[in-house]
């Protein structure tokens, strides 16, 4: 085919002089530290069998006007024991220089490097690195490996291709550049020679492209023109644009991205816009709510994880010898290791933390209980992680020895998880940033996930694994994630590692809800407020300066207090209206106001805290020092905030000394009034003073006593709110219990549910596999009956109640009690309890009233165990088999007769009731002259002469009652017309019903000599 391209020319595409030229320039120097100017994409293509014609499609396809601006590298799997042609073979259909790869060699644009026989190859720091292969031939996965370096260095310049070949080289490769951002294409099965690698690729649900090799360098062409054609790239993004993604996510996926970070949404975005060829974040946000399951392409690019076995080797070797042991440590048999793997995508952390643990429950030779809670919110990485089945690839990650102990190999070369480590891991869809988290645990390993969140939202899941957490538990991260703010909540035990030890102190509770995205809203305002503040303390200090000032000079002698009297400013000074009480000590101005103010206080505070109103009473005249001060007495209401709706209520009571024109004239006014009426009414002003001064005393009693009980009954209020206080603290804490007790609930109920979908799942796979049992039994035409111990029937198949009189009902009693149709049999019950005493199978022919045969099979039952738990007890029809012995005897007689027929030196012949000839032996063919395939053509009566005819037939009606003849003496003619004297003897044929149904004759041939001999005798 390549020879019949190069002779066609145009289709053939025959390079000019100068192509051959570019062709055969000199490869880079593998030494050369040249490095591109310009960063570019470098497509990985791998293949196997099948590749070449696959090849030969993609670089006819590809372009010749442009130069594509990127770089091929081409992983073929070669046969390491001979020099490879294939880049002489790629050089006859691309018009970009082919090098084969050397060690070191640099990664130019426009051109197209092959993999050289017997090595694996990395790309690190720009250059193409060849090692020395690992792994036996057969065993080696070359594309895994080039893909995967490819991924991390070039990380969304990376671009995966996939052609034909068998096998499942390159299906990690194709997650590892998917999860850095890259783009992967495949050949379609269909197209394929072989599609054992594209369809492995494809069943990850990551390819971008699935393409015959024909289309796909127009596609790649604009796919990279399109997302790196303008290098740096970046989306224009604005807020309301990634708002209304963030919301068309939440409301089709249930999941939000808001807090996840800025850089890696946009490089995910970009790049799916890129696969749409979408120029404007506008546009794709128009396009998302048109097409629903762009959303879907969206949500998975968001959820690529790289993840593997036992990834970051060394991490896991520190975990397995520092951490693993102490979770066993004092540890209780009956006791189970809890541990939560958060983020666990397709499984295989969730299975390498399982297997650390199998491996240290068999060092100890003891058995405990594991739970491994594994989470992930991408249900296809969940369903991909319950089924344990992974590609042939993870040989890459996993040693030799665990691929053999802890893995089994199918057919198609698969790896699937053994039931040991399976049942330790159960798998449930969960966010960890809205669903309540699991709790209790010894362990928590959270690896790669944090990387990809805000520091807003690590705030919010840090503290809620210091919760779910046991005292003493272990907390597992990545090796880029940090504690942050927190390292007060763990101390490090491994600081490469990344594994740490909960503190013993108080986290908090955790919410449990939704952590709601910040509004632009609330953005706004708390900016807004922040400028304010900024401004206010700003300003200069003259104004607080001057404030201070007046009110230290001027502003009258004030109280702030609360509606009971308790004192809480003061400001000036107050001793002459205020005075400590005696007794202990306190501040309450109802107990420290001086002679002359108590009365009015206390009627003036009930009146300002009932009224709201300010009260007044001028003129009082308070008893300072054995003088007597006059003083205006205003009581305020205060409002406790400005801005609150409603809080405790204040009061503030001024001192304030009246103007001295008003004092003065009051003392005169005394003065006189007391002058003039001295002489005309001196008893009758005694006497009205003294009652007016006993009235007085009175009131002030009765007043002293209500003011008494008034205080009790505060004292008793004061006492009956600090009880109520005491009771609502008590019952603040209960509810804090409740809460506690509730997210708990809400925690156990998370595990029930998953608990319950695992059980689910296995209660489907064992009543599909119970139908697939029942069918194949009743499919098989076997009758089988199972009995335990005791020989009482556990089950038995429909077709066995044709051998033995079973019925549904007789399930439970004991096989002896049940009536069979077997003739001449009775030791069933005997040779089952042999088997069961020597576990030696026993089988046994035996045949029923109706004459089937059946050949009776006798096994022990054993469990996975290999515990013996009764017996299987089978019944295979064997009739025809019977059948089939007895005419391979009778075949077998039939065939030395035969022997003896053929051998004979008489003539045998047999011949049916009419005449006809059945059987013709060698013997007859010489006496007679005819041939036996002439002679089974005829009647017995053409070798009997016309006169010995009807003597003939009188000799046969002799021979139908009686089966063998004494030998007589008869004629016979001969194919010549010669007659024949011959002895004849005649033997007549007996079927089962005792009917003759044919008659067998021997004729010996007198010779001349015995005639004469006989006639003379």
């Amino acid at each position: 085919m390549i020879k019949k391209k190069e002779d066609t020319g145009k289709e053939g595409q025959v390079h000019s002089a100068e192509e051959t030229a570019v062709n055969e320039q000199p490869a880079p120097d593998a030494d050369s530290n040249k490095i591109p100017k310009e960063d570019f994409p470098i497509v990985g293509i791998g293949a196997s069998a099948g590749g070449l014609a696959a090849f030969e499609a993609f670089f006819s396809a590809m372009p010749n006007d442009t130069n594509p601006g990127m770089a091929f590298v081409l992983v073929q799997h070669l046969d390491p024991n001979h020099k490879s042609l294939l880049t002489d073979l790629i050089g006859r259909y691309t018009r970009m220089p082919v090098y084969e790869i050397k060690d070191g060699m640099v990664v130019q644009p426009d051109c197209v490097y092959v993999i050289p026989p017997n090595h694996d190859m990395i790309f690190q720091d720009g250059k193409l690195q060849l090692l020395e292969p690992s792994e036996p031939r057969g065993h080696r996965l070359p594309i895994d490996i080039f893909f995967r370096s490819l991924a991390q260095s070039k990380q969304e310049l990376a671009i995966g291709i996939i052609l034909s070949g068998t096998g499942s080289d390159g299906t990690l490769g194709v997650r590892a550049i998917k999860a850095e951002g890259g783009m992967v294409m495949t050949q379609t099965p269909e197209s394929s020679e072989y599609d054992g690698m594209p369809r492995s690729a494809i069943a990850t649900g990551l390819v971008d492209y699935p393409l015959p090799p024909v289309e796909m360098p127009a596609q790649l062409i604009a796919y990279v023109t399109k997302a790196f054609g303008k290098r740096p790239y970046s989306i224009p993004s604005t807020e309301d644009a990634m708002k209304n993604i963030f919301s068309l996510l939440r409301t089709q996926t249930g999941h939000d991205f808001s807090h996840y970070k800025q850089n890696t949404i946009n490089r995910r975005i970009e790049r799916r816009m890129a696969v749409q060829n979408i120029q404007s974040v506008d546009e794709y946000v128009r396009y998302l709510e048109q097409k629903p399951a762009e959303v879907e392409a969206l949500f998975s690019d968001l959820l690529i994880g790289v993840t593997s076995f036992f990834r970051n080797p060394t991490a896991f070797e520190t975990l397995q010898k520092k951490l693993i042991p102490d979770l066993f440590t004092n540890r209780r048999a009956d006791s189970a290791i809890r541990i939560w793997v958060a983020g666990c995508s397709t499984g295989e952390e969730a299975y390498s933390i399982g297997i650390l643990l199998q491996e240290q429950m068999e060092m100890l030779k003891k058995n405990f209980k594991v739970q491994i809670f594994a989470t992930d919110i991408d249900s296809r990485a969940i369903g991909e992680a319950r089924s344990g089945v992974y590609p042939a690839s993870i040989s890459i990650d996993i040693s030799p020895e665990r691929l053999d102990r802890f893995f089994t190999q199918d057919s198609g070369g698969d790896y699937r998880i053994r039931k040991s480590i399976r049942d330790m891991v159960v798998f449930s869809e969960q966010d960890i940033i809205k669903d309540p988290p699991f709790s209790k645990l010894d362990m928590l390993s959270c690896r790669n996930v944090l990387i990809y969140m805000d520091r807003e939202l690590q705030k919010k899941l840090i503290p809620l694994f210091h919760y779910a957490l046991n005292p003493g538990g272990f907390l597992f991260l990545g090796p880029s994630e940090t504690l942050g703010e927190f390292d007060n909540l763990f101390d490090m035990l491994d600081r490469k590692s990344k594994i740490y030890l909960k503190k013993y102190v108080d986290s908090g509770h955790p919410p449990m809800g939704i952590f709601n995205s910040p509004g632009l809203e609330s953005r706004t305002r708390e900016t807004k407020r922040s400028s304010d503040k900024a401004l206010v303390e700003i300003k200069p200090q003259m104004r607080e300066l001057t404030e201070q000032i007046i009110l230290q000079n001027y502003a009258p002698v004030s109280v702030l207090v609360n509606q009971h009297g308790d004192i809480l400013y003061l400001h000036g000074r107050t001793g002459m209206y205020l005075e400590p009480a005696p007794g202990e000590a306190g501040m309450n101005i109802l107990k420290m106001a001086r002679e002359g103010l108590r009365q009015e206080l206390a009627t003036g505070l009930y009146k300002v805290a009932v009224n709201k109103k300010p009260v007044f009473y001028p003129g009082l005249r308070v008893k300072t020092n054995g003088d007597f001060t006059t003083v205006n007495l205003t009581l305020r209401p205060v409002a406790a905030d400005p801005d609150a709706a409603s809080g405790p209520d204040l009061f503030l009571v001024t001192f304030e000394k009246p103007p001295e024109g008003e004092q003065s004239k009051t003392g005169k006014t005394t003065a006189i009034g007391a002058g003039e009426g001295a002489f005309e009414s001196a008893m009758e002003d005694d006497v009205r003073i003294l009652e007016l001064k006993r009235e007085l005393q009175v009131k002030e009693e009765h007043l002293k006593a209500s003011n008494e009980e008034l205080e009790t009954s505060n004292e008793e209020l004061k006492s009956s709110n600090e009880e109520m206080q005491s009771i609502n603290e008590e019952l603040q804490s209960t509810n804090e219990e409740l809460e506690t007790s509730k997210e708990e609930l809400q925690s156990v109920n998370e595990e029930l549910a998953t608990v319950n979908t695992e059980l689910q799942n296995k209660v489907t796979d064992l009543s599909q596999a119970i139908n697939d049992m029942n069918n194949l039994l009743g499919g098989t035409g076997i009758g089988t009956i199972f009995v335990d111990h005791q020989l009482r029937i556990l089950r038995f198949t429909p077709v066995v109640t044709q051998i033995i009189n079973l019925i549904p009902t007789d399930v439970g009693r004991p096989v002896g009690h049940i009536v069979s149709n077997l003739l001449g049999y009775d030791r069933l019950v005997i040779d089952i309890k042999e088997v069961l005493d020597n576990l030696i199978p026993k089988d046994i022919e035996v045949q029923t009233q109706d004459g089937s045969w059946y050949l009776l099979r006798i096994r022990p039952y054993r469990t996975l165990e290999n515990v013996i738990k009764g017996a299987v007890i089978t019944f295979t029809e064997i009739s025809e088999m019977k059948r089939a012995r007895e005419i391979l005897k009778e075949s077998e007689v039939m065939h030395r007769l035969a022997v003896v027929v053929q051998d004979a030196s008489d003539a045998i012949t047999l011949q049916d009731m009419e005449g006809h000839i059945l059987a013709w032996n060698p013997k007859a063919e010489n006496m007679y002259g005819w041939s036996e395939a002439e002679a089974l053509k005829m009647n017995i009566s053409s070798l009997v002469p016309a006169s010995r005819k009807e003597g003939e037939l009188v000799t046969l009606k002799k021979l139908s009652h009686s089966e063998v003849m004494e030998p007589y003496r008869t004629q016979r003619l001969a194919e010549d017309g010669r007659i024949m004297d011959v002895w004849l003897t005649a033997t007549s044929l007996v079927n089962k019903d005792n009917e003759i149904y044919a008659i067998a004759t021997t004729e010996r041939e007198i010779k001349p000599e015995n005639r004469e001999k006989e006639i003379k005798e």
